[in-house]
Parts: C-alpha cells; sequence; structure tokens
C-alpha cells in the first residue's frame, strides 16, 4: 500500500486518523503512528496554548518510524485562537497541519518555513486549484459520505476531479470503514485516505461509552444532516433528542443570516453554542445528544482499540 502519502509522511499504510473536535487525544495518535498511520488532532480541543505545547512535546517522545501526527486548524475568524495555535505548532514542530474553513494562505507560509507539510480540506475543484497554487502539500477531497462538516459530491466524483487535475496528491475523507473502501478510493486517484468516524468507538477515545455505543449500534441509515450544531450543515446520528429538536436553523436564525453585517456575528454565536452543546453530550450521559458521525460507522460492529480498528482497514 505504497502511495504518495506514505512516502510524504513517511508511513507504512496511506491512511490519518482524520482529526475530530473533543474526540481526538494523544493517546489516539500515540497508537495510530504505531499502527503505522498519520493521526491528527484539532488544535481546538485544547483549551490552552499550554495544553496545546505539552501534547505537541507527548507525541514527540511518542513517535516511531512509520508513523507521523499532526494538527488541524480552522484558518478563518471563527477561530480567534488561530495565529497563537499556529506558532505554538510551527516552534514545537510536527510532521503535517490539516487546515479548514477559510484560506490556508499564511498557514502554508509559516508552515514550510517550519518545515512542516500541509493538507487543505477542500470541497470542490476551484478551491483545491486554489490551495495548489497557494503551494500546499496535498488536498483533502472532502465528499459527501463524510462525517461531520461534509462537501456535496460523491467520492468517486470527487477524487476522480481533483486527481485528474492536480498536480499534488489527493487524500480522499469520507465513506472509509474497511479495507474495500480504501481500495476504492485508491482506484479513484486517491493516494491516501482520512478516516475518523471508526475511530469514535475506540478504547482510547475519552468521549462516553454512549458515545461510543451509539456508533455501534447505529448505522450509514441513521446518519442525518443539521444546522443546528454550527450553522453549517454538519452530519449527526439521528438520536431521538436530535428528532426532537429538528435539524433546521430557527426562523431568527435564518431571518438574521439575511442580514449581510450580522450574518458573520450570528454564525460565530451559533457555532459557540453548537459546540457546547456537543461537547456535554461528548463528555457526559445526557438525553440531549448531538452526537457527530459520518456513514461510515456501518462497519463499526464493536468498541475496539485504535491498534484493532486499524488492523480492520489494512487487512
Amino acid at each position: 500500500m505504497q502511495t504518495k502519502l506514505t512516502q510524504i509522511l513517511n508511513i507504512k499504510y496511506p491512511i490519518i486518523q482524520a482529526p475530530m473536535f473533543l474526540v481526538s487525544n494523544v493517546s489516539m495518535v500515540t497508537e495510530a503512528m504505531k499502527g503505522g498511520i498519520a493521526g491528527c488532532i484539532p488544535a481546538l480541543n485544547y483549551r490552552t496554548l499550554e495544553e496545546l505545547r505539552d501534547a505537541i512535546k507527548q507525541l514527540k517522545a511518542n513517535k516511531v518510524e512509520g508513523g507521523s501526527f499532526g494538527f488541524n486548524l480552522i484558518v478563518n475568524k471563527s477561530n480567534p485562537k488561530y495565529k497563537a495555535q499556529l506558532e505554538v505548532i510551527c516552534n514545537e514542530g510536527c510532521d503535517f497541519i490539516i487546515t479548514s474553513l477559510g484560506s490556508p494562505e499564511e498557514t502554508i507560509k509559516q508552515a514550510h518555513k517550519a518545515g512542516i507539510k500541509v493538507f487543505c480540506d477542500v470541497t470542490d475543484l476551484r478551491f483545491a486549484k486554489k490551495v495548489e497554487s497557494l503551494g500546499a502539500d496535498a488536498a483533502i477531497a472532502v465528499n459527501n459520505e463524510a462525517g461531520g462538516h461534509r462537501g456535496n459530491l460523491s467520492p468517486q466524483e470527487l477524487t476522480n476531479q481533483l486527481s485528474k487535475a492536480l498536480s499534488i496528491p489527493v487524500i480522499s475523507a469520507g465513506g472509509v470503514g474497511c479495507k474495500a473502501d480504501i481500495d476504492k478510493m485508491l482506484s479513484y486517484g486517491a493516494e491516501g485516505v482520512s478516516v475518523g468516524s471508526p475511530f469514535i468507538a475506540s478504547v482510547e477515545a475519552n468521549v462516553t461509552d454512549e458515545y461510543k455505543q451509539a456508533c455501534v449500534d447505529y448505522g450509514a441509515k441513521d446518519i442525518i444532516m443539521t444546522q443546528r450544531i454550527s450553522g453549517t450543515p454538519c452530519t449527526v446520528i439521528n438520536t431521538p433528542y436530535v428528532q426532537k429538536i429538528g435539524t433546521k436553523e430557527s426562523w431568527i436564525e435564518s431571518l438574521l443570516n439575511k442580514n449581510k453585517k450580522l450574518k458573520k456575528w450570528v454564525k460565530m454565536i451559533r457555532f459557540s453554542i453548537g459546540m457546547k452543546a456537543t461537547e456535554k453530550a461528548a463528555k457526559k450521559a445526557t438525553y440531549k445528544t448531538v452526537w457527530v458521525a459520518g456513514p461510515s460507522i456501518e462497519h463499526t460492529k464493536a468498541i475496539l482499540p485504535v491498534k484493532a480498528i486499524i488492523a480492520k482497514l489494512v487487512n
């Protein structure tokens, strides 16, 4: 399974354990590296810069041959910590950064000075060409089977488009839960895959057992889109609570979003409220269960150690 991604990151298998808000942690990424893949953590999983710095130091100490680690940065105005987080990551060092929801220009510039690769989330060819022109090292093709904030195109359509038009490697994100899925994505032209949801139900994930078990009990047919978390459509498990509150933005949010001056602030407030609700559901048992996941939980049949999940993906 040697590809351009395995060469860039010096990993055994062309797999990135995707960064998941509230889920990804040092233990998960350490086990990912031991299993011969790359692991990534959202910088926003750390409340302070000191916590982020400590995590980087731990991962550097835990790094093994055949594995690599990185961090995900939200690079738009919804993340006021962005520039300080980028500075810490560049000063401390890691193998790669994944950018989301904004222009990666400054990140690419600063990361490359520090010898760090930059992969950029994209959902269409236009933005993919833009990040390539800015110097991105790879494009992460977020398709319509991804968990969380997904794209609109199918894995085949998006990966085919990007792999034919770009000179940088394409990493397919979404719809991977087993070895056959990886083979499929590589056949579409991907040089690797980003896998998130199957790792939620891992022993090392520090979310509630209820969240993990939900990924076992529910399947692809139970994943729906909601606007009630971040203001941007996001995939969640269709629990009774999600059914109760609905999936559309409220009438007042809809009204305010039509005002150009207020739209940005409404989105920031909705994002903040949604993230707090998601954190409560992930960290403690509550009837208000808003659990983010993608359709690839279809292949999740038990709560397993990360190393066992990797073995299922590569064998």
